[in-house]
């Protein structure tokens, strides 16, 4: 019989509905019944796409006998931290600061005031490499209840404690300048792998934020080096088994430094970070591999990400069945040389073998390799190339396919908004504008209401209960403003500037400029939750700065430019020391230091040849964060538009900053000038 999961529209939740756990959602309920029943919470925190989560569920949350403890000894609540990042953060700050680390699924014991007092992650049916047994940890925690709690209450008070007293460097309220920025490009060019890409060791993250600010950096002040490090590392992604060879998109980390051997699920964020990314480092060099990776990007999110309500739903799991009725990760993707044999034959197979170095020995796991990218495609038949790939696609479309979390999350489409957006102009692809107008509109139908309040989540066009949190108002209005600088529609405009309204009013403290994750009016939890740290996608502090910033630039609104100088404080602090971890933040501050530039261009129509020809050459310029607006003069979408007329009955750009501008341009060559100097 199902839990009580199985009212959930989270598709993680709804996986678990049919367990024997009796499992709550996390719910003011669920502590209620802890507290009649004077139990422990058990919190289980995990996402769709999760690996090891699927892994525990099947030996633990599916054994019978493991169930029976739990419901006799624990009220168990079950959270999507997808759709309750707010939750996970607070008790994932616990975890990291009790442990040293952290990791899904997330195992902690709560107080029935949810207050943590033991902590872990996956835990294994047996007890096995110094790790104890999932039974052995839940009978540990039900004797130290029942025997020792004053114990309990006093370490849980403890940690609620301590967790309070932690205070973020805010760095003041002046933004990073010149040698801010030089400091974290030194710190990156030390951690940087030169001969692999990317910074750091295994398991190796697409470092997407860090590229984008690399790439302003080279704009703003000529740096070589910052390019050269945003170049390598992307060819050496675009090479690797980190990217789907055959399908386009990127997987969500290398579990080796060389990119090779993925942890094979495929996040809504990742792909949209890195389509832009690519598009953008495309825009600065003119790179074929670039622009053939970003557009493979785009079109892999389309295909298998767009939902049935033009929005994109979040992930593509790891696992899938192996053809013998086995979930097993990876096995979608990988390939051995009999497999080529059998859908190509003997020849192509051979010339596919060598193509995408796969071996008798493998690079994964039973001799099967994972497709990479190892030598130059020009020594190959591009011919011969294509018609392989064609086929090994349709071979691998037979496959029973990786399951799909459809749930839309908010900031995750708004990312995808401005990558397709983007993307889809510069390389003259209407549909993925339309794509991206399509997700933005479900996002203003479905996910805000009549106060432009934001909801996180919607599934099958059902809207979730959870408000949205500060990373969905930052990255909603920068898909937004992205959109409306593409389409010239002034709407989207409009409403990024609702949303951005709401992180003043909602998020912001008011004396010091610091953002909260939660508005003032969420659901209180043991702590505020706060972190202007990027992580898999950029930090709601950081996203948020950046779309007040570009806001600002649009309309001229002094609230909005005077709070993102002050959010980009923490930038100033942390840019210097983390900045492989402030990585969006530093592209904002490049955008503050650089102007940003408006870029203003009116025509008689958006039709008008000229007028376009000046709009696409804004919208490449690759100067820090530029805005660009573009209608008649007579427009009134646009503040940047307003008393800047056509020049002798010609279209014409205007390049300004704080609204005050040089003159003013009908010629395209003249624009790209202005906007690399």
């Amino acid at each position: 019989m199902p839990n009580r999961l199985a009212h959930e529209t989270s598709p993680y939740l709804l996986q678990h509905a049919d367990n024997p756990v009796d499992w709550w959602p996390w719910s003011a309920e669920a502590f209620e019944e802890a507290r009649k029943r004077n139990v422990p919470v058990l919190l289980s925190v995990g996402y769709s796409s999760c690996h090891w989560c699927h892994v525990m569920a099947h030996e633990s949350f599916e054994d019978q006998e493991t169930a029976d403890y739990l419901n006799a000894h624990f009220v168990s609540v079950k959270v999507d931290r997808e759709e309750r990042p707010d939750v996970d953060a607070v008790y994932m700050e616990a975890v990291q600061a009790a442990t040293g680390q952290g990791g899904w699924p997330m195992t902690v014991f709560l107080t029935p005031d949810a207050e943590p007092f033991y902590f872990g992650t996956y835990f294994p049916p047996a007890a096995r490499h110094g790790m104890p047994s999932f039974r052995q940890v839940l009978e540990g925690v039900s004797s130290a209840w029942a025997d020792r709690r004053e114990e309990v209450d006093e370490v849980a008070g403890k940690i609620v404690r301590d967790l309070a007293g932690r205070e973020i460097s805010y760095g003041g309220t002046e933004a990073p300048g010149e040698e801010e920025l030089a400091q974290a490009l030194l710190g990156l060019t030390r951690e940087y792998d030169p001969q692999r890409g990317g910074f750091g060791g295994a398991p190796k993250f697409p470092p997407s934020m860090v590229i984008e600010f690399l790439l302003r950096h080279h704009a703003r002040t000529g740096s070589e080096g910052a390019l050269q490090m945003a170049q390598d590392t992307c060819e050496r992604m675009a090479r690797g088994g980190i990217y789907d060879q055959l399908g386009g998109g990127f997987a969500r980390y290398s579990v080796d430094r060389d990119w090779v051997v993925p942890h094979f699920e495929k996040m809504l964020y990742d792909n949209a970070l890195l389509c832009r990314g690519y598009a953008h480092l495309w825009r600065a060099t003119g790179s074929e591999l670039a622009r053939r990776v970003a557009l493979e990007t785009a079109d892999f999110m389309v295909r298998e990400l767009r939902t049935n309500e033009g929005g994109f739903a979040s992930a593509l799991d790891a696992d899938s069945d192996d053809g013998t009725g086995k979930h097993v990760e990876g096995a979608y993707y990988v390939w051995t040389p009999q497999q080529l044999r059998e859908v190509l034959g003997d020849d192509d197979a051979e010339l596919a073998a060598h193509y995408f170095d796969v071996t008798e020995e493998g690079t994964f796991e039973h001799g099967s390799s994972v497709l990479q990218l190892p030598q130059s495609e020009r020594v190959f038949d591009a011919e011969k190339v294509a018609s392989v790939k064609e086929r090994l696609l349709s071979a691998r479309a037979e496959r029973p396919a990786p399951g799909r979390d459809d749930k839309i999350v908010a900031a995750w489409n708004g990312l995808a908004i401005a990558a397709l957006a983007e993307t889809g102009a510069y390389f003259d692809r209407p549909d993925l504008v339309d794509a991206a107008l399509g997700a933005a509109d479900l996002l203003v139908r479905l996910h805000l209401d009549d106060h432009a309040r934001l909801a996180r989540t919607s599934k099958d066009g059902q809207v979730g209960a959870n408000a949205g949190v500060l990373e969905d108002y930052g990255d909603v209005a920068e898909g937004f403003l992205a959109l409306a600088s593409v389409t010239g529609e002034g709407v989207w405009l409009d409403f990024a500037g609702f949303l951005l309204d709401h992180v003043l009013a909602r998020f912001t403290d008011e004396e010091s400029g610091a953002l909260y994750d939660t508005a003032a009016d969420a659901e209180q939890l043991i702590r505020r939750p706060q972190d202007p740290t990027d992580n898999a996608a950029p930090s709601g502090w950081s996203a948020a700065a950046g779309a007040l910033l570009s806001y600002a630039a649009q309309t001229g609104a002094e609230p909005h430019r005077l709070a993102a100088e002050r959010a980009l404080g923490v930038v100033k602090a942390l840019g210097p020391r983390v900045p492989r971890f402030i990585g969006w933040g530093l592209a904002v501050a490049e955008a503050n230091l650089d102007g940003p530039r408006e870029i203003a261009v009116v025509g008689p129509s958006l039709s008008d040849e000229g007028t376009k020809a000046l709009h696409r050459t804004a919208l490449l310029g690759t100067a820090p964060g530029a805005v660009v607006a573009v209608g008649s003069p007579e427009s009134d979408e646009f503040p940047l538009l307003a008393d800047r007329p056509l020049q002798q009955g010609q279209p014409a750009a205007y390049v300004c900053r704080n609204f005050t501008c040089d003159a003013p341009t009908t010629d395209p060559d003249q624009l790209r000038t202005a906007l690399t100097s």
